[in-house]
């Protein structure tokens, strides 16, 4: 069920973000001088900050897992967009099949860029855009599993284990694209489409993590939506 619900808000996010963009082009005029503008634009055109808000709702609704960030971009030539995110993960879960408990929480962190594809159109209010991120965690982790036995037969088929405190570090990349949108003055909201491809993480013998901050799920590669609200700083 909550998988459930979060896909519904990850789909009103997307779905009301894609009609803002269009109802706000038709409301404004275009600039006639844009083209000009755009060959005659200064290096530094501002600083956005955010704040990722998708992972806070599925938190609040009752999911295991809180994953979040705030991000500071530049903007350079209305063309290159630098960007650092600074973030936060947690999980404290209990699998319903294995009774298998794992916990971790720590800070993540990600440096990359975007490319805007709109850079030559400023009347717009709003762009598309696609970016790399490089993203890195030192977190630890606890994991327990209980002791198992056969339902038929009794007999004993999984010992019991414990890990605590096992310290790990993780980095990945990121394939992003997405869309940002002004909604009023100097505020605006985003969505992303992110494809995550993990480089490494520290191995041990006996356990490894099943959550990574900031990555998710510990699998080769994945995919996860985020949403942005986003304030454009007025210098």
């Amino acid at each position: 069920m909550r998988k459930i619900i979060s896909g519904y808000i990850l789909q009103f996010l997307i779905l009301s973000s894609l009609l803002l963009c269009p109802m706000y082009a038709f409301s404004q005029k275009k600039n006639d001088k844009d083209k000009e503008k755009a060959e005659n634009v200064k290096l530094y055109q501002g600083t956005t900050i955010g704040v990722e808000v998708a992972g806070l709702g599925n938190y609040v609704l009752g999911s295991d897992i809180l994953s979040s960030e705030v991000m500071i971009q530049a903007n350079l030539l209305n063309r290159f967009l630098p960007i650092v995110e600074i973030g936060y993960g947690k999980v404290n879960t209990t699998s319903d099949a294995t009774d298998i408990h794992y916990q971790t929480a720590a800070p993540f962190f990600k440096i990359g860029t975007d490319y805007n594809f709109f850079y030559n159109k400023p009347h717009l209010p709003g762009y598309l855009y696609a970016g790399l991120r490089y993203g890195f965690s030192s977190f630890m982790y606890d994991v327990d599993g209980p002791e198992m036995t056969d339902p038929n037969y009794g007999s004993l088929i999984k010992y019991p284990f414990s890990y605590h405190g096992v310290n790990t570090k993780a980095n990945w990349l990121e394939i992003v694209g997405g869309m940002k949108v002004k909604i009023f003055k100097g505020f605006c909201m985003g969505w992303s489409v992110k494809y995550k491809k993990r480089l490494s993480y520290t191995h041990y013998e006996n356990t490894e993590p099943w959550y990574i901050p900031g990555y998710g799920n510990n699998a080769a590669t994945g995919f996860s939506v985020s949403y942005h609200l986003m304030y454009n700083l007025p210098f």
